[in-house]
């Protein structure tokens, strides 16, 4: 144990000396309220005046000695008794991006797939989050993150905005500042730069999260297929959300069947957004990345350890009150 303000004791202990040397100082005033008393001795020789007077100077040490420990502990006390322990905190090396097509073919889903992205964060513990949100142009609504609370806010942000709530709008913008709609390789590579570069430090786990029907309206700078092949190259697995699974066919030209292609291609997996599975197969598959974690740089931790000097305090009060009470008039 420690004392973190270990300075205040110096002047605690000058205190107590000089409360000490007022109550020894001899007062010249004392002996002008006094009167004398002939044949005092013959009270003084009582055994019943020998016997109060030892039980008087018994309470009066008692007195003394609890008020002494009243301070000392006090002082002690003011002084923030503390323990400091040395400890690595373990940190789960994955980061998940959560990648939203917000074109008008989403625009009805969007808000359904905000409440399953809220779902898959409140699954996470631990592992960074972010989230970006694409149309022709991709933007970072916030970068990776382990702050939940934050994330949750943003997500409801986003929420409101699908929903239409007044005021919301602008949590679009700039998603429509380029050719074309829905691009959705542009914005899946989008995500995958979002990845902060890792060079010369522990790998960590990564996963996006795209949610999205693949349906193409514009002319992409990179197609799907192509963004697939640089999240396999970096060794990012796609999770693909689709909340249109069927609704151009099953054929493996269509869009569902492309979209499930180019997850599974990353060893990513797909879903239709009303399936009961995908939010546990996303957590699963996220988790099965990286069964290990890192250990974090040492960190000092310091507790605040008053309970012994404040329990002592509380005694010697209990105490000092008694014998108080004992040698009252």
């Amino acid at each position: 144990m420690e004392l973190m303000w270990w300075w205040l004791l110096p002047p605690a202990a000058v205190a107590a000396g000089a409360a000490w040397w007022a109550a020894k100082r001899t007062d010249s005033t004392a002996n002008a309220r006094r009167r004398p008393v002939a044949h005092a001795d013959r009270l003084t020789l009582l055994p019943e005046y020998q016997a109060a007077l030892r039980r008087h100077r018994r309470w009066l040490a008692v007195a003394l000695i609890a008020c002494a420990a009243l301070l000392a502990s006090t002082a002690v006390a003011a002084a923030r008794p503390a323990g400091v322990t040395t400890t690595r905190p373990e940190q789960h090396n994955r980061d998940i991006m959560l990648c939203l097509d917000t074109s008008g073919s989403m625009s009805s889903a969007d808000a359904a797939v905000v409440d399953v992205f809220a779902t898959l964060a409140a699954e996470f513990d631990g592992e960074r989050i972010g989230l970006t949100i694409f149309d022709s142009t991709a933007i970072q609504v916030f970068p990776l993150t382990d702050d939940y609370h934050y994330a949750r806010e943003q997500l409801e942000l986003a929420r409101d905005a699908f929903d239409g709530k007044p005021g919301s709008s602008g949590f679009l913008d700039g998603t429509w500042s380029g050719r074309g709609s829905s691009l959705i390789g542009d914005g899946l590579a989008s995500c995958l730069n979002s990845f902060p570069r890792t060079a010369g430090q522990p790998q960590r786990s990564r996963s996006v999260v795209l949610a999205t029907d693949n349906f193409l309206s514009g002319e992409p700078i990179m197609t799907l297929a192509e963004a697939a092949a640089i999240a396999q190259d970096r060794a990012v697995h796609v999770y693909a959300l689709n909340p249109g699974d069927l609704d151009y066919g099953a054929g493996p030209d269509q869009p569902g069947a492309q979209l499930r292609a180019a997850a599974e291609s990353t060893g990513g997996a797909y879903y239709a957004l009303d399936n009961p599975e995908a939010v546990p197969g996303v957590v699963r598959g996220v988790e099965k990345t990286e069964k290990t974690a890192l250990r974090g740089a040492p960190r000092a931790v310091v507790s605040d350890e008053p309970g012994l000097p404040l329990a002592a305090a509380l005694l010697s009060g209990l105490v000092l009150a008694v014998a108080g009470w004992r040698l009252r008039p």
